[in-house]
């Protein structure tokens, strides 16, 4: 197994980066949060966990040790393969998945794209005693998941990371805030990942 990778940052994508390791570029696939931490042409630290299939082999990179190993706890829920398990993590916090198992709540799993109330319900019912204790009270964690605040400052160093100037950031980021606003006025925790997309979209129509 592949438990990390550190190197020179030589290329940021949407949703993966390409990390510089003895001469071989490695391709990791990773939440928005994540990416915003890293920076074209700067060293780089990622905690990674390979998934290997019989026709590919996908590495996914994380921030820290605890995001991997939540990362990889999740998938061991009936219908939670890789990139559903990162939507969980692009989403909400390990803590807070964990609090959200902890005390049964729906509510918070469904505002991951691709988890319905009755996939919600299997995953708190699997993994129960598998995630650990919550190291924060219920509402601290919660409050703790990704905001107004948090998508607008992820969108934003996910753009300068990939090298757009921070005033191009800002005007991608006003785009894409009526769309945050309406998934909050929806009782929906704004995607960053699709966010980032859309920033992305709306910088190359320029």
């Amino acid at each position: 197994m592949i438990a990390s990778v550190a190197g020179r940052v030589a290329a940021l994508g949407p949703d993966s980066a390409v990390v510089e390791v003895g001469g071989v570029g490695v391709l990791v696939h990773c939440a928005p949060g994540t990416l915003a931490g890293l920076r074209v042409g700067e060293q780089g630290r990622l905690s990674t966990s390979l998934v290997v299939r019989e026709e590919s082999l996908t590495l996914y990179g994380f921030a820290s040790d605890d995001e991997r190993l939540v990362f990889e706890m999740l998938q061991t829920a009936s219908g939670v393969g890789p990139r559903l398990a990162l939507a969980m993590l692009a989403v909400h916090s390990p803590n807070a998945l964990r609090v959200a198992v902890a005390s049964a709540d729906v509510k918070t799993l469904t505002m991951v794209p691709g988890i319905g109330q009755k996939g919600a319900q299997r995953i708190i019912l699997e993994l129960k005693d598998k995630l650990g204790t919550p190291a924060e009270s219920v509402d601290a964690a919660l409050n703790g998941r990704p905001g107004p605040a948090l998508w607008r400052d992820q969108v934003h160093a996910a753009l300068v990371g990939l090298g757009y100037s921070a005033r191009d950031a800002d005007e991608a980021v006003a785009v894409v805030s009526a769309e945050a606003d309406a998934a909050t006025a929806e009782g929906r925790v704004p995607a960053v990942a699709v966010l980032l997309k859309s920033a992305l979209r709306a910088l190359s129509v320029r």
